[in-house]
């Protein structure tokens, strides 16, 4: 597969913490603390709204025999939840859980979807209604700061009852009884916080519950990804707006009383967008009495098609970032001096993560969708049919040269197999644990899906970039507007014109880290209009 997830813009660093429950999450700050490191601390409010929510909890505890029961602080879990548990096995049952939850396979998660899940566990507790010490908290920021990255498993959550497998290994290497990352290297996270000079967390009554249940994984892959396809949907506007340019196309269908006839935002936002890009144009002017009347569907809906996506992302984020700033363990503590043992513990479904996998599947769908129309600008731009007088897959001698024809078949492979990940995940459901956990997510696989489909879709756009490029230079002495132009200067300093047959594997790569690292964006919309 070409497409490469090992490379992703780094936000500018932040030199100030960030404080868990002054500043709520957004997609932005948990790119922040996922993908250059910027520290984390709770705030004195929610140290001591989590030493109060503990204080119920350790009241509980003490009460013995004469405490009510509650799930998983005195009893089992799951299906042997009416099991009571003496006081004196408490904290073996912290242990236990964690342990026999491990249960994830496949491979790893990426260190930025690690860490963003760190934060996320650590942004629930510190709310004060999960019942754990501060120290819990803390000791997950601390890990954040000398980053000690546990290694979890990216497959074995259902999504719901929390994404129990993955949180159970972030809970495992924090006892001290998993593998971590550290500095570059695999080792046991005993080893790694000796480095560091801190010790293993000890559990105490319900924190092994609290750090398993609640839907970190599913949020914090599908946040990460929701901040990419932020700057993937600029890519499809520049792309498109340069494949218009080298099909001699009209920007005159994204006309601002055209589209304001509809009142779709996200479509008004990408017209004006087009509008920009393909101001000032030295190829439009020289084929402006050319007498056609309109494009084709994929040049001339880029409105409609990009702007869709843009408002079904929007949705997403909005759930995604509730998502992050909500508590979403079980039990719940609420403190209350009026009531025995000050406060009681409520049990409830904040875990299940259908509102995260529903608002993903539709993110994958609708970011899938711009490498859809992507493929057929390229398909445009190579077929001498379509393309209005460019070279046959966009090259000369063509039959002596392949040019660009097998360029649009990965491209359509790709577009063919997101169709395959863009089937929902969350209609599927699978009852576990003796059937008590009778209706689940498929949250995570909502989200590690389109995490996928991101990646594949900004590959589509490479190549159409490197199409576009290709037909812009056909199309020369003429060059396109300021921004285009400084898309197209960057390509062409990484990527030369394609004059004949080569490997063109390894342009494909060096297009998409244009993408990945934030030049191309930077580029273009740091160009003077």
């Amino acid at each position: 597969m070409i497409c490469a997830a090992s490379t992703r813009k780094l936000l500018p660093v932040q030199q100030t913490t960030l404080v868990l429950g002054t500043e709520p999450l957004t997609l932005t700050n948990i790119a922040q603390v996922a993908r250059s490191f910027r520290d984390v601390t709770p705030g004195q409010e929610s140290i001591a709204a989590m030493d109060r929510s503990r204080a119920v909890v350790d009241a509980i505890v003490a009460g013995g025999a004469k405490a009510p029961a509650v799930y998983g602080v005195n009893t089992g879990f799951g299906a042997m939840a009416e099991v009571r548990i003496s006081p004196d096995q408490i904290v073996a049952l912290q242990q236990n859980l964690v342990r026999s939850h491990s249960a994830g396979v496949g491979l790893p998660l990426d260190e930025d979807a690690t860490r963003a899940m760190m934060l996320l566990r650590a942004a629930v507790l510190s709310r004060g209604q999960s019942g754990a010490r501060s120290e819990v908290c803390q000791f997950l920021c601390k890990m954040l700061k000398h980053r000690v990255h546990p290694v979890i498993p990216r497959r074995g959550s259902v999504g719901a009852s929390g994404d129990l497998a993955p949180l159970a290994h972030l809970a495992l290497a924090m006892i001290g009884e998993g593998p971590v990352q550290f500095e570059g290297k695999i080792m046991q996270a005993t080893e790694a916080m000796q480095t560091c000079g801190f010790t293993p967390l000890e559990l105490q009554a319900k924190e092994g519950l609290t750090l398993l249940n609640g839907t970190q994984h599913m949020t914090a892959v599908g946040a990460l990804a929701l901040e990419d396809a932020q700057a993937t949907m600029l890519i499809a506007d520049i792309a498109g707006a340069m494949s218009l340019e080298a099909l001699n196309g009209t920007v005159r269908a994204f006309d601002p009383r055209v589209v304001a006839a509809r009142r779709q935002p996200g479509q008004q936002e990408v017209a004006a967008r087009l509008r920009a890009l393909l101001d000032d144009s030295e190829i439009a002017a020289s084929h402006s009495g050319c007498g056609k009347v309109q494009d084709p569907y994929s040049l001339r809906c880029m409105p409609q098609v990009h702007g869709a996506t843009r408002d079904v992302v929007q949705f997403a984020t909005q759930v995604i970032e509730q998502e992050a700033n909500s508590t979403t363990d079980n039990p719940l503590v609420f403190p209350d001096d009026n009531l025995p043992f000050g406060g009681e513990l409520i049990s409830g479904g904040n875990f299940h993560g259908q509102p995260v996998a529903h608002a993903l599947d539709m993110a994958a769908i609708a970011v899938a969708e711009l490498a859809n129309i992507s493929e057929r600008r390229i398909e445009q731009l190579v077929n001498p049919a379509l393309s209005s007088g460019l070279p046959p897959f966009l090259i000369s001698e063509s039959g002596l040269n392949s040019g660009f024809m097998i360029a649009q078949v990965t491209a359509a492979a790709l577009v063919s197999e997101n169709k395959i990940y863009c089937h929902p995940a969350s209609v599927d459901s699978i009852p576990s644990s003796a059937g008590r956990e009778d209706h689940v997510s498929m949250g995570a696989h909502a989200a590690l899906k389109f995490a996928h489909v991101q990646r594949q879709v900004r590959t589509v756009l490479a190549i159409e970039l490197m199409a576009a490029a290709q037909g812009i230079d056909l199309r020369g002495p003429h060059k396109p507007g300021r921004k285009l132009r400084a898309a197209h200067e960057l390509i062409r300093a990484h990527v030369p014109f394609l004059e004949r047959d080569r490997a063109i594997y390894e342009d494909f790569i060096k297009v998409q880290k244009l993408i990945d690292d934030g030049s191309l964006v930077a580029a273009v919309f740091g160009a003077q209009s």
